[in-house]
């Protein structure tokens, strides 16, 4: 049976310096909407597919909430259990839930990635980082020696929408890449994002690397740029050139590290703390997606320099654990590593980086039921002849854009009672095959699996519907709507997500806001 913890036991435990993982087990837009400081989301629907990776040790102290309310009852208690069944033996459950840590006087954030948005807020004022405004940069980019335009996001948020003219350069990678993009030290570079956070880190890591070069960030990034009326461009893929890349700032890089106190260690030392049954360790790959996928370290996962300091909570979902980064430059984990530094974590760099010679045992994760399968043509048949009941667990904003006919949407808190008297064989519709297959283990019959997905009913030519409002927005607990809707052309959405940014320090209270370690008057 699982143990529950009150308000003030779960406060202490966050700030006692010990190992501990929390989670807010709702689904994402429900996370989204308000949430603990330091809560890592982990939906349920999602628990078994994320959970091993985010928390490979199973002796770790583990939290779960939920709402505490109607509409997310018994959510924590259910994910409480499975974790036990998977075998974590430290699960504890928050007696009241979100609603119960409101009630004691502690705030509730909205959003994601707030420890990270929080950071790059208070990196601002503690460096002063340069900014320039929308209508500023359009008047640059107009003059004889107009400035470098570099996106610090990765190229697929990228390719959404774009300041006319910019280069997608992924923060993760402007130390090792910038020569080559800028190789003159008087054109002016400004950095930008979606909104603030990447914005102020890129522009930052280029001034704490001491290039010559003036260096802005741009103020709210594309957000600014649309709020002023200036066109975007989307469907743009123009990124730096992925043969390049250069080790000239390599002592630069190492000397950021030194100034933070990174440190760097062998693959022996990696090695033993691998053994060491009281912490949490992570190796991080943080070089691009294609270099992971050309070769890496066993038992290293990746995660891109820029987003692991973006959305640290993605990757690792463990407060306090050992984070080991590795490339294959020495430049660019030097780099990250003097960020996560500052945001709290006990991050290290792996001396040699891929040639280090380090293996480590994969993480491991049980195998999901299995499901028997049924392929598009055989289901379109047994659909005619309505001897099934067809359930899609994909996104709800992906069932209203294309599903199959007749289908009815679900999500796993209410996936059984949605069945409940359903004396139709079932059929589950995935995008990843093992969610329907961890899914299923809370139905009283075993569904069949859709083979291949919506994707094989396409590439069948079945006929596929869309629903504008089917799921109802009040039904779609799996999507952000306060995220969303401010690249959806909503101007005042975009208005207030850049106030509550920039709002996010005033929040926090002074526990958490000692959890960073920005050094004062880093700017002098």
């Amino acid at each position: 049976m699982t143990e529950s913890i009150d308000v003030s036991t779960l406060k202490s435990w966050l700030h006692d310096g010990e190992e501990i993982a929390l989670f807010d087990v709702r689904e994402h837009g429900q996370y989204g909407e308000s949430h603990l400081f330091h809560a890592t989301p982990l939906p349920f629907s999602r628990l078994e597919v994320d959970v091993f990776r985010l928390v490979p040790r199973r002796q770790t102290r583990v939290a779960v909430y939920d709402g505490g309310d109607d509409r997310t009852a018994g959510v924590a208690a259910r994910a409480a259990e499975r974790l036990r069944e998977l075998g974590y033996t430290e699960v504890f459950e928050l007696s009241g839930g979100a609603a119960a840590w409101k009630r004691a006087g502690y705030a509730l954030f909205a959003g994601v990635n707030l420890p990270s948005k929080t950071f790059g807020e208070l990196v601002e004022h503690a460096y002063g980082t340069p900014r320039v405004t929308a209508r500023e940069l359009a008047e640059w980019q107009i003059r004889e020696r107009p400035p470098v335009v570099l996106d610090g996001r990765p190229i697929s948020e990228f390719h959404k929408m774009s300041i006319p003219g910019a280069i997608c350069c992924p923060n993760g990678e402007l130390a090792y890449r910038i020569k080559d993009i800028v190789p003159d030290d008087e054109t002016p570079i400004v950095i930008n994002c979606a909104g603030r956070t990447r914005s102020i880190l890129g522009a930052q890591t280029l001034i704490n690397l001491g290039i010559a070069n003036p260096v802005y960030a741009l103020e709210n990034g594309t957000q600014g740029w649309y709020l002023v009326d200036l066109p975007l461009d989307h469907g743009k893929s123009r990124h730096y050139a992925e043969d390049t890349g250069n080790q000239s700032l390599k002592a630069q890089s190492q000397a950021l590290a030194e100034r933070f106190e990174v440190p760097f260690v062998d693959a022996g030392t990696v090695g033993q703390w691998a053994q060491d049954s009281d912490r949490s360790l992570f190796l991080c790959d943080v070089r691009t997606p294609e270099e992971y996928r050309a070769g890496t370290l066993p038992g290293a996962q990746l995660t891109p320099g820029g987003q692991l300091m973006q959305a640290a909570d993605q990757y690792v979902g463990v407060r306090r654990a050992r984070l080991v980064l590795f490339d294959g430059d020495d430049v660019r984990a030097a780099v990250v590593a003097s960020w996560l530094r500052q945001m709290g974590h006990d991050a290290s760099v792996l001396k040699g980086g891929v040639a280090s010679g380090l293996s480590l045992k994969p993480i491991s994760a049980p195998t999901p039921p299995v499901l028997q399968g049924i392929s598009a043509p055989e289901l379109a048949q047994r659909l005619q002849a309505g001897t099934v009941t067809v359930v899609d667990l994909r996104a709800g904003m992906a069932y209203r854009k294309e599903h199959i006919p007749g289908s009815i949407w679900s999500i796993r808190p209410r996936l059984a009672s949605d069945l409940d008297g359903m004396k139709n064989d079932v059929v589950l519709v995935a995008d990843e095959a093992d969610l329907a297959r961890w899914n299923a283990q809370d139905l009283s019959v075993a569904p069949l699996l859709l083979t291949g997905g919506i994707q094989a009913w396409k590439e069948a030519g079945l006929p596929l519907h869309a629903s504008a409002d089917r799921p109802a927005d009040a039904d779609c607990v799996d999507y952000l709507f306060f995220v969303h809707d401010r690249h959806d052309g909503n101007k005042e959405a975009a208005r207030q997500y850049l106030a509550w940014e920039t709002g996010l320090v005033q929040q926090l209270d002074a526990q958490e806001l000692a959890e960073f370690r920005l050094p004062e008057h880093a700017g002098t």
